[in-house]
Formats: structure tokens, sequence, C-alpha cells
């Protein structure tokens, strides 16, 4: 446990960082998990009562914590705390995997039942009493005797995947104060009043807890069956989401539809996030580095000045060989992220941060490791889910120049030689550094606590063909090396010593998979044409010039979608014209005359990238983006429309404008690609124009639109947000994110109407192309082309290829007039199976 005596923070926020900042120094979590703190009181506050808050991170960051541990700020003169009637003077941040925080709370909410305690330790001056009263178990003083059940009651069983944490406990106590009966929980000896959240919370109930819920007083009955629904309605929304996103996750992996229900027997199954697909078995081997410890030594600015100097330049060394190293061996994609971290080194105002705290007497080492999880924290916190990622790339490069400043620049923490050649690696999260380097004679697979699927460390898995499984909680650090696993990363599990007719079952599973992944990988470069004759096209989604033979190889047809959002990230400045027309002529030039759409620069509010002095908005999703953005910063739209134009000219390409609301949003653009087509003296030469259909006014208006563009190439990922007024990275409404709703699907049948009257084409870039029964329906919809990962377009081929468009029409027409996602789903029964030969 942490102790801050006497702090002052200036308000909640800073109140939560700075107890975050303390479990982050303590090393009972990642940086990243203090953002997991601030989110937490954007969905619901902490405030517990008698000036106690208790900050704590979101189930989903659950792999970020590294071991459960609590920092206490003592605030004496109070801090506001959001809409809490009363300030706050102890602030107990919790860093707690599992159900493990029920314990903590219990500990505490039964300390607060002790009549003054509360105020005895915000007024102590010695830590050692907050220390004491944090980690006793005791009874509280004068603690008066449990209550008992009334006679009125009922037995259930509590089925929240997590135990009963702050957020229903409030439901319960909210709920329980709208009757005039008396409501009381019983958990084993504990008894609580309903009307109390705290009480509630010190009844420890985790999930599977026996409880009796007992009432008395006029509407007795009727306030015990409404806590019984409440309680069973919430557990029961809690465990829906989460099958539901095995669900997704498991339809989305492909060939993970091949393995139907089968699951391995085995002692001990872990769920995490699918990142990479693939089964196989393999050796558990630990791949933790250990954590680095620094003092905070100062030896003077000068000394500490030239230390920090010499790691910088060791650590840009070792990267550069690094990369050198990975292009000689056509590993362009390790090469490109090596490239990106030598980028991050030169950060001036990561340098500026750390130089202002040496100068302040701090050593090199503490100064570079603490501005380093601020910097971590902060872009974990970042709303887009592929910008947050690379927090993991800033994470590795910060802790290479710490191991130079502690003088051990060449200890890489693990030795690869030792592992055996079935190895599958268990880690908190595997660096860039670390999976850019894997052997995979020898590596056959990894699990790691945190991390996810946008993350470097999972595109390089799938670029080397390795099954992962990410973000399975901490319980993977404390697996016994040597055991047999299967690691199955079509579904995320990973199954620890499973039964010899588990393996020998795993092992005919995996020459089952081996078989269709021939079969289909045998037809990829036919076209996705239907049993009665109708083709669909399918491309890729390809950032760099360097992923495209691949993309190809694996039966592109052309790439759907360029982002270029890449050449302004993970640098100090914004790329000039000379250098993007280099990226996309060089693009043109991969597709050999293939068909290539570029989008422009679609960034805003929500993705905050420094050197580009982006405004901080309140409602950053409703805010300026995209187009909108472009359309205020002539000095980011005409140097990409110069760039653009000018590659144009050496080969096919489309310009595609994201984000686009309103008409008046296209004629604008188009009026600046007019402009500088006229300037570069190439004015009259047609190039293809599009849009991105993301949100519902366009979709509506796709007949409007269609007047004055090429094409239209829809983002389902934002479309299902807006359409559903659902912010998909909200923790607590992101299972609602659906793409497959019906009300999604009726807007993309709205845009394929309105454009068919103007005769363009439709296309789908967002995630729904990639999955099999979303592709199946937009074909069905008459969609034309989908782009999709590199990874999916085998099998999303192949699948087209099993279906008419007469079956896909009607398929999609019920779809159409379902009521929910889960009906839509439900009708993916009908896809039929690919054919096996066993």
């Amino acid at each position: 446990m942490e102790v801050r005596l006497a702090a002052s923070p200036a308000d909640r926020d800073d109140a939560v960082r700075s107890a975050g900042a303390l479990l982050v120094q303590a090393g009972f979590c990642d940086a990243g998990y203090v953002a997991s703190l601030l989110r937490r009181e954007q969905v619901a506050t902490t405030y517990l009562g008698q000036g106690v808050a208790i900050p704590h991170g979101m189930v989903e960051d659950k792999g970020l914590v590294r071991r459960t541990g609590l920092a206490v700020l003592q605030v004496p003169d109070g801090v506001a705390w959001g809409s809490a009637d009363k300030p706050v003077h102890l602030v107990v941040a919790i860093a707690a995997a599992s159900d493990e925080h029920i314990t903590v709370l219990r500990r505490l909410t039964r300390l607060m039942q002790g009549g003054n305690r509360i105020a005895q330790l915000v007024r102590s001056a010695r830590a050692e009493d907050i220390v004491a009263a944090l980690t006793s178990d005791a009874a509280p003083d004068a603690a008066a005797a449990p209550a008992q059940d009334f006679s009125l009651g009922l037995d259930l069983t509590l089925n929240y995947p997590n135990g009963l944490h702050a957020r229903p406990a409030g439901q319960w106590a909210q709920l329980a104060a709208r009757f005039q009966a008396a409501l009381r929980v019983r958990h084993g000896e504990a008894v609580a009043d309903a009307r109390n959240m705290a009480a509630l919370l010190s009844l420890g109930a985790g999930r599977g807890a026996a409880l009796r819920l007992s009432a008395q007083g006029p509407d007795a009955e009727a306030a015990l069956a409404a806590l019984r629904d409440l309680v069973q309605r919430l557990g029961d929304e809690e465990t829906r989401q989460a099958e539901l996103a095995a669900a997704r996750q498991s339809q989305a992996q492909g060939l993970g539809r091949v393995l139907g229900d089968w699951q391995p027997a085995a002692r001990q199954t872990i769920s995490g996030i699918a990142a990479s697909p693939g089964l196989v078995i393999g050796t558990l081997v630990s791949a933790e580095a250990g954590t680095l410890e620094v003092a905070d030594q100062h030896q003077g600015f000068a000394e500490d000045a030239a230390l920090l100097d010499r790691a910088l330049n060791a650590a840009a060394a070792q990267i550069y060989h690094l990369a050198e190293q990975a292009r000689a061996q056509g590993r362009a994609e390790q090469a490109g992220i090596f490239d990106a971290h030598g980028q991050m080194l030169r950060d001036p105002a990561l340098l500026r941060e750390v130089s202002r705290l040496v100068v302040q007497g701090h050593g090199a080492a503490w100064a570079w490791r603490h501005v380093l999880a601020e910097r971590v924290a902060t872009q974990r916190a970042v709303a887009d889910a592929t910008l947050a990622a690379r927090a993991a790339d800033l994470q590795d490069v910060g802790e290479r120049v710490l191991r130079h400043l502690l003088g051990r620049g060449d200890d890489a923490g693990t030795d690869p030689s030792t592992w055996p050649r079935d190895a599958l690696l268990l880690a908190d999260d595997l660096s860039p550094s670390v999976t850019a380097q894997i052997d995979v004679q020898r590596v056959k697979g990894f699990c790691t606590a945190r991390g996810g699927p946008t993350a470097h460390t999972a595109i390089l898995a799938r670029a080397l063909g390795l099954p992962a499984v990410v973000a399975a909680g901490p319980g993977v650090l404390h697996l016994a090396p040597g055991e047999r696993a299967i690691l199955d990363g079509y579904r995320g599990q990973l199954h620890v010593a499973p039964t010899e007719e588990a393996l020998l079952q795993t092992q005919a599973m995996v020459e089952r998979l081996a078989r269709h992944q021939a079969e289909e990988a045998a037809s990829r470069l036919q076209p996705a044409t239907t049993t009665d004759g109708h083709t669909v096209e399918i491309a890729a989604n390809v950032n760099r010039a360097d992923q495209v033979a691949r993309a190809l190889e694996q039966g592109a047809e052309g790439v759907g979608l360029m982002r270029t959002e890449f050449l302004f990230l993970e640098r100090d400045h914004a790329p000039d014209e000379e250098e993007q027309f280099a990226v996309y002529q060089a693009m043109v030039q991969a597709m050999g005359g293939r068909p290539l759409i570029v989008r422009t620069l679609d960034i805003g509010g929500d993705k905050q990238v420094p050197h580009l002095n982006l405004p901080v908005e309140e409602n950053p999703f409703l805010g300026v983006r995209g187009a909108r953005l472009c359309l205020q910063r002539d000095d980011l739209l005409m140097p990409q429309l110069r760039a653009l134009v000018r590659a144009a000219q050496t080969g096919p390409l489309s310009i595609m404008f994201p984000m686009i609301s309103t008409v008046d949003e296209v004629r604008q653009l188009k009026a600046r690609l007019a402009e500088v087509q006229q300037q570069l003296g190439m004015a009259g030469r047609a190039i293809p124009v599009g849009i991105m259909i993301e949100v519902p006014s366009a979709a509506r208006m796709a007949d409007r639109l269609a007047a004055h563009v090429d094409f239209f190439s829809i983002g389902t990922n934002d479309l299902t947000q807006y359409t559903l007024a659902v912010d998909r990275q909200h923790p607590q409404l992101a299972g609602m994110a659906d793409s497959l709703h019906p009300a999604v699907l009726r807007l993309v049948a709205d845009t394929v109407d309105g454009a068919r009257r103007h005769g363009r084409w439709v296309g789908v870039c967002g995630g729904l192309a990639g999955e099999p029964l979303g592709a199946a329906l937009l074909a069905g919809l008459g969609v034309q082309e989908l782009s999709m990962s590199v990874g999916d377009l085998t099998a999303i081929k192949a699948l087209l290829r099993r279906h008419s468009l007469a079956e896909l029409q009607a398929l999609a027409q019920r779809a159409l007039d379902m009521d929910d996602g889960d009906q839509v789903r439900a009708l993916g029964a009908q896809l039929r199976a690919a054919p096996e030969r066993v």
C-alpha cells in the first residue's frame, strides 16, 4: 500500500491521477491503468460516502493490473467529487483484477461503520495508521450485532461475472430507496441495508455468492420482487455482453467457424481477446523481462544530462540496427515499426519534460520513467482504439532508453535460445521489439495479460502467422512454465493442462483446419462469384506499399481503403507534400494498375496528435472531425491533395473524403480539389472522387450526394456508432454497438438505393465487410465491393462462392425485418457450412 499524507489535489481528476501515479510507481499496475481510473469516474462516481472515494479501473482493463494494491491520498482540506454533496478527504485507489477488489471494498466499508474512524484517519500524521486500518479485517469499533433477516424473503445466487461491485450496488441502493419497505441482503454472516451502498459492498459478495434478500413494510412484496428482478437483470446484462462479445469475436475469425462448439477438456481455461487466428499445441514459457527498479538519484544537472544523451543515442543505434536487420530479412512491416520507434525518440516535448525534472533536482532515470508513465497513460486514454494501442510502442521505446540509463542496455531480460521448439509465450505484454524478433521455428504462439487487437504486438503476430490471445488477465503470469497447453487464437482461449484425449482431438482439429485452409487458399485468386454468376469485388484495407504484395497474394483485387493517418502519427511534424507524394506514388506502383482508393486525413478531436494542435472538444465524436477538420485546415488538406493529384498521374488512384454529412461539404472539397488541379496544370484530368458514408444524414441523402461523386464507401464502424447513439469505446455500452442491427442494415440499403439512381457503385470498408455473416448480408443488400483486413480475404471469397445471389438477397431482406442484432445473427445458421473432406 502507498500513502500520501496532506495532499492537496486541485480537483477530482487531479486526485485520481495522483493516486493512480502512486499505484504505477509502486508497481501495482501499468501506466494505462490511470486512464482506466478516470474513465470509471465518467461512467459512474466512485464516491462511497463519509468523505471517502474509491477510484478503481474498468473491468476490461484488468489486464493492466500486475498485483493487488492500494494507493491512498489523505486530503485534509477535502476535494470536490463530481456531484457528491460533501468533499472527499480520503481517496483510496484500488488496483485489483478479477473480483479481488471485493475484499478491499469489504474492509473499507466496514471501516466506515466504525464511528469516527474515517475522521481519525483524515487527521492522522502517520501513514502507518492508514495502512493498519485498511489492511485489517477486524470488526469496526463498537460494531453492532448483525441485523436479522425479515420474515418475507427469498434466496438467489449472484450471477455477476465480477461480483457485487460499486456500479450495481449503487443501482440496488437507488431502487431500495423508492420503496417504503425496509430491504436487507445477507451474504453468509453479514447483513446489509439495501439502501446503503457502502453496506452492500461490505458484504464481499463475489461471483456465485449465495444471497438472502428479505423485506418488511407496507410494500414489502413489491420491493422484494423489484430487487430480485434488478439483481438478476443486471447479472444477465453483464453475462450477455460478455457472451455477445465472444460470439462476435468467434464469428469474425473466419476459419474459427470450423471449430463449431468444440471445447477441449483441460484443468483450466483462460479467456481473452483473439488477436491472431490459429490453433496450436505447445509448452508454456514465461517471457517476462522483469520490472526495472528506479531510484531517484540526482548526480548534478550536467552529469544527468550527459547520461540521458548517451542513453538516447545508444537506444537510437539499437533501433536503427533492428530496423536494418528486419529489412535485410524481408520483414518490411517490422522495419516500419522500428522506424516509428526512432521517431518517438526525437520528440522534443518529451525531452523538455524530462529536462525540467532533472533541473528540479531529480535523477535522469527517475525523471525519464516519470514522464514516460504520464505519456503512456495519456496515450492509452485516447478514445480511438488504434491510437490508444500505440501506447505499447511508447512503453517499449521508453524502457529501452531506461535500460541504458540504468546501465543495462544489453539486457533483453529473456533468453529465447532456452525456449522449447513449441513455445507458447506468456507475458504481461510482449513488446514490439521482442515480438519482431520472434523465431517462428521455435515460438508457436503467445498469450498476454493485457494488450489489444489493434496494438503493434497483435499486428506483428498476424504478420508472422502466429496465433495470439491478448488481454487474458494477470492470471496468465502465474501459470507454471513447462506445462502443456492448447492455444485457440480463433476464440481467444488458452486451455492449460489438457487431457490426453483433448490433445488427440486438438491434433485432429488442427489437421482438419489445415485441409480447410488449403482448400480455400487454392481458390483464393478466383473472383468472389456467386453460384448464379454475380461477382462481388474483394479488396483489402492496406496502408503501405510494402503490405500490398501479401494482400494480392491472398486474393485482394485492389485496395479499397488506404488510410493516410499513419503519415501524421508517431512523429513531431506533419509530412510535407513531397514526403506524401513519395508514399502515394509507391503505393500506385505496387498496385500495378489495380484499383487504389486513398482516404484523405481522417482525424479530429478524439484523436489527439500533439503537433497538429487540435482543439480538445467536450464531445469530439460530434465535433471537428474528418472532412470538417480539413475544410478548416488548408495547411493539412492542400498539400495532401497536391500529392494525391500528382500520384494519380502515375496510375489508377481514387480520392475518398471521410466523415461527410452534407452536400455542401462535398461541393467545398471538390472545389479545393479543382483548385489544386488548376495550380498543377492538370485541370480537366478525371480523378475518381468518392466519400465515406459514416453518418445517418449521408445515408439518408445518398441520392443527393451521389450526383456529386463517383462512388460511396460505407464505414460500418462509425455508421453503427452514430445510428445507435453508442460510443463504441464506452465500456458499458460497447456491447450495444452492433453493426448487424437492422437499423444499420437499413441505412446500408438506403445508401445502395440512392447510389443506384445515379449509377454509382457502393463499397464497404468497415469491420462488417470482413465478418462472414456481415459480408453475406452486404452482398445481398447490393453492395458491390467489400474491403477488409488481409487475413479475412480468403474466407470471405470462399463463403460468397458457396451461395447464390438470390439466397443472399433473401437473407438480407429477412434481416431488415428483424428487431435487433441478435435476431439477425441467428439468421447466420442459414449460411451453409463449407463442404468438408475429412
